[in-house]
């Protein structure tokens, strides 16, 4: 028997991919990629692609790529989209770490619910078959959505598939996919969300800043990067501060030997987590942030906050005054 790969999201299109396949008789199994760079929290991830290879039927492998990526965000050979979102460049990789996979278990081609036009950056036409002779895979690749908009594929060619049935879908609209939902009885689907951070303007600034004073960073740095506000002290210190109770306790949970952490005393207020060597005056600056964002009954009030070096050393208390607005605004990232 025929075997594919699919590419399951767990998003509608690929859903509608791997049925339209699955119909032809040929067995499938999927591929899903997850990396830090995911909107949502690490739970949510790859529940989608579960859920969805769960209601069909079918055998889910997951791939975390965080640390590739970090290589092609640094230089991607096929440049950024509007934000640090290397699109080209990370549809490639993608495509060529499930190649490795459709090889090791003897699989004859490659599906995937890209949709001709879909996309601006990566499902141009000739985005498409950029990919495809980027990573030598000219063929290999069926997007069944659209299959008939493009040139025929090997498992086409091969008679392994009836292009006959394949779809001519192009376009932002989503009415063609939501009437072939219906057709094939599927009701559970996500609607459609931009789940990569790296095409958000905020988030695109701290990693900038990241990459620009700490070329060799982490996983950690980089989920340090989704919670608090971020202010840049100098070019070696950075300040983490919490937005609510939930962000304090992940930046407690994130914070590393050598980093200080800061919170108001007497008062409710944020947690703060502090990168880097600091001196007295840092710290006051620090301090002097923590107290901007805490309860207080007045803003004339003064304001004890106490910090800490991790693992676990004493608690020092300063005293000291919220620091202007104006001022925050000049280092925040």
């Amino acid at each position: 028997m025929i075997k594919a790969i699919s590419l399951l999201s767990g998003g509608l299109d690929s859903i509608l991919a791997s049925r339209l396949i699955l119909n032809q008789g040929i067995k499938i199994e999927a591929v899903n990629f997850t990396s830090v760079f995911y909107s949502g929290s690490e739970e949510q991830a790859c529940l989608p692609a579960k859920t969805a290879a769960q209601a069909m039927g079918i055998s889910l492998k997951i791939f975390d790529i965080s640390r590739e990526l970090f290589g092609i965000i640094k230089n991607p050979q096929h440049g950024y989209g509007r934000n640090i979102n290397p699109c080209i460049d990370c549809h490639a990789f993608m495509f060529k770490k499930a190649y490795e996979y459709m090889k090791e278990i003897g699989a004859g081609f490659l599906v995937t619910g890209e949709v001709l036009g879909e996309r601006p950056m990566s499902q141009r036409k000739d985005a498409l078959e950029l990919i495809d002779r980027h990573i030598g895979l000219e063929g290999f690749i069926l997007r069944p959505l659209s299959a008939k908009l493009l040139t025929p594929t090997i498992p086409e060619e091969k008679r392994w598939v009836d292009r006959d049935k394949l779809l001519d879908i192009k376009g932002r609209s989503r009415k063609p996919q939501i009437e072939l939902a219906k057709e094939f009885k599927i009701t559970d689907y996500p609607t459609p969300a931009g789940g990569c951070l790296l095409t958000d303007l905020g988030f695109a600034n701290r990693l900038r800043d990241l990459i620009k004073y700490k070329q060799d960073f982490s996983v950690t740095d980089v989920y340090f990067l989704k919670i608090g506000r971020h202010f840049r002290l100098t070019e070696n210190i950075k300040l983490v501060v919490g937005r609510n109770d939930r962000e304090n306790k992940r930046l407690l949970y994130l914070a590393q030997p050598g980093d200080i952490c800061f919170r108001p005393v007497s008062t409710k207020g944020p947690v703060a987590v502090a990168k880097g060597i600091l001196d007295s005056a840092h710290i006051s600056a620090a301090a002097s942030i923590v107290a901007r964002y805490s309860d207080k009954l007045q803003d004339s009030r003064m304001i004890e906050v106490e910090y800490r070096k991790l693992p676990g050393s004493v608690a020092a208390t300063v005293v000291t005054a919220p620091a202007p607005d104006l001022s925050l605004e000049k280092i925040r990232i």
